[in-house]
């Protein structure tokens, strides 16, 4: 028998044991849904591209809901489906009081008062140019866009959401919105920041759920080149100096470097989003019967609480909560 006095292995032999000396935990309350809102009633449109996902009118959304806050999921995060007839080049639909967005919040937070609601800010589900900011010229304008965001967040706060997730990517964005937000008397309604929101491929997806390609040009003049890490630092420093209060890198897996290192740079909480790219791969390869999706579900969202994040955008958040209530572990 070989003398060692380091055995590792040691700690690795029960169930138990491991459980007793794991480092990283995932529960439900890690966890929000982002889910997806149309207008109709009892309405829902499946999404090709995100299997087991649709856009839902706000009647079935509130079903939904229902379900997430029964199994300890912390929250939802609203994108809404907006008609075409009601886009136009500064996403006006974006600030009505009565929009779909607005009427959604109100219903949930109605239905399920204590689930968190977290709402989008950006212009290209409401824009006719399918940017997250105003064109003029070919140009993404800046603080002309930046006064837009922040009257959306308002009307967000007043529709009773819990927290605004500007998703744009313009300069100056956070603090603008906080700004706006006290002015109007909503200090308790907090801003979870996309501060590090990479120009990917794997949005591809989500803009099939919204319908909300760029009609012209790309997105790389406002989100972060895929490229760099430091410059993300950059953004980090600047949105919590502007009032953020959680910081969210996305995606997810690809830039798991990321998010350790938006870990190391601040004490705020910090969110990654598993996005849409991420989980249909997982879905086509499990239906190739290439891997196991329950499993591969959750050693991914294990990897983003490993690299540090502690809130998880997922649209496996459903089926990782049951998994997680049913005793699985990854």
């Amino acid at each position: 028998m070989m003398t060692m006095m380091e055995r590792p292995r040691r700690n690795r032999v029960s169930a138990r044991m491991r459980d007793a000396v794991a480092e990283t935990h995932l529960s439900p309350a890690n966890l929000v849904l982002p889910a997806f809102v149309q207008e109709g009633k009892d309405a829902a449109t499946p999404i090709p591209s995100m299997p087991g996902h649709a856009r839902l009118s706000v009647d079935r959304l509130v079903g939904l809901a229902r379900e997430a806050d029964s199994l300890g999921i912390t929250g939802v995060a609203l994108f809404p489906a907006i008609a075409d007839d009601l886009k136009d080049p500064r996403g006006q639909e974006g600030v009505n009081p009565n929009g779909l967005l607005q009427r959604a919040i109100k219903a949930l937070k109605e239905a399920t008062p204590d689930l968190l609601v977290i709402t989008d800010v950006a212009l290209d589900p409401y824009s006719s140019d399918g940017h997250d900011g105003v064109v003029v010229d070919g140009e993404i304008v800046n603080d002309e866009t930046v006064a837009i965001l922040a009257a959306m967040a308002v009307v967000q706060a007043e529709a009773g959401a819990d927290m605004v997730a500007p998703s744009d990517m313009m300069d100056g964005r956070v603090g603008a919105i906080r700004d706006a937000l006290d002015d109007a008397g909503h200090t308790k309604v907090g801003i979870c920041s996309y501060c590090t929101k990479y120009a990917s491929a794997l949005y591809g997806p989500f803009r099939d759920a919204l319908d909300s390609e760029p009609r012209g040009g790309d997105k790389k003049t406002y989100q972060m080149d895929p490229r760099n890490a430091r410059e993300g630092l950059r953004e980090v420093t600047l949105d919590e100096a502007e009032g953020a209060d959680w910081l969210l890198v996305k995606p997810g897996l690809p830039y798991a470097d990321v998010i350790y290192r938006v870990r190391q740079a601040t004490a705020l909480p910090v969110a990654a989003y598993h996005v849409s790219g991420e989980y249909a791969m997982l879905k086509a390869a499990a239906e190739k019967g290439w891997l196991d999706y329950d499993k591969c579900l959750l050693e991914s969202l294990m990897c983003l609480r490993r690299a540090g994040a502690d809130i998880l955008f997922t649209y496996g958040a459903l089926e990782a909560a049951k998994l997680l209530v049913g005793g699985r572990k990854p």
